[in-house]
């Protein structure tokens, strides 16, 4: 085939490739469905999303879906969450069901929720049908010293102007158990908790515990109260425990001290036997000076050891005499 006959043949292949690419890069299938919802969008505008990296589907079916629910959202609003790294559906679903509950929710505030990592839609359908939140089992303990436990149902409603910023569930169960240990805490008795449960529930609801939180407190209910330890007898056993270990230390001290004591009494006696037979080995040698020195002469010398004799017998004749009378006792 000559040149001239293929140059048809190129030709629709030609515009067959420029007719895919202008397809695949412009979306036109969604730019007609655009049109035949009613929503003008033209398309450079959606050339313009390929070009900033936009995904057209993810911008314009939300931008059908809240024509058809009669929002006035603009493409600039919706294209710019999307940059932000919101999600628009979600978003714009969130619209459409607090526009069908006469809930007013603009779409900076609605796209700011989502922002802020919050469910704007299941905050605009806690609204709408309030959420039971419940609490695990609080335990406090009242005046008597009884533990009581309790476990309550909290239901909250989502606050949309405090969603930014406020404070979640967590902060809800924890205000929430502080109230009710306060109020078990300030009861004289666990009968009377036992008795009018509903007081904790009024006394907690009273204290505005959903201040500064993204919720509203609609109720508190107890659904159940418990009897837990008698911990007023557990502390005072506790404390008598503690008071004899108390005592036994201070008497095992005073005992150590005794023996100490008398470790001491002990050695000074020896020293003061050691000192005596030192000073009696000592006697010997005076006598000998003294005899030597003619200081002492031998009658001196022969009365001191009469003496001695005289002291010896007469300390065995005292315990011969001590002796037969324990044996006549005996």
């Amino acid at each position: 085939m000559t040149l001239g006959e293929l140059m048809p043949l190129i030709i629709i292949a030609v515009i067959l490739i420029a007719l895919a690419i202008l397809f695949t890069f412009v979306p036109v299938a969604l730019w007609i469905s655009a049109l035949a919802a009613g929503v003008r969008v033209s398309i450079f505008t959606l050339i313009g999303m390929r070009l900033r990296r936009v995904v057209p589907n993810r911008v314009i079916n939300p931008l059908i879906k809240a024509h058809k629910a009669g929002l006035n959202v603009k493409t600039n609003q919706l294209e710019s969450h999307y940059l932000a790294g919101g999600n628009v559906d979600r978003v714009v679903n969130a619209l459409i069901a607090a526009h069908r509950a006469n809930i007013d929710l603009p779409f900076e505030r609605g796209a700011a929720i989502d922002l802020a990592g919050r469910d704007v839609l299941e905050a605009v359908q806690m609204s709408v049908n309030p959420k039971v939140i419940e609490t695990p089992f609080i335990a406090g303990i009242a005046m008597d010293g009884i533990e009581v436990k309790a476990l309550a149902r909290i239901t909250v409603r989502a606050n949309i102007d405090r969603l930014v910023g406020g404070a979640g569930e967590e902060t809800i169960i924890a205000r929430v158990g502080e109230g009710v240990v306060s109020t078990i805490g300030s009861s004289e008795s666990h009968s009377r908790v036992l008795e009018n449960p509903d007081t904790i529930s009024q006394t907690v609801l009273s204290k505005g515990l959903d201040s500064g939180t993204a919720f509203e407190i609609l109720s508190i209910d107890i659904a159940d109260v418990d009897i837990g330890k008698n911990i007023g007898a557990i502390l005072q056993t506790d404390q008598a425990e503690a008071d004899k270990n108390i005592a036994q230390a201070k008497a095992e001290e005073r005992r150590a001290m005794a023996v100490a004591q008398e470790q001491e009494m002990v050695a000074r006696v020896q020293e003061m036997r050691a000192k005596v037979v030192e000073a009696e080995a000592d006697v010997p040698l005076a006598l000998a000076e003294a005899l030597r020195t003619g200081k002492m002469g031998v009658m001196d010398y022969m009365n001191y050891q009469n003496i001695g004799a005289d002291t010896e017998m007469r300390d065995t004749i005292g315990k011969l005499t001590k002796d037969s009378k324990e044996d006549d006792q005996k």
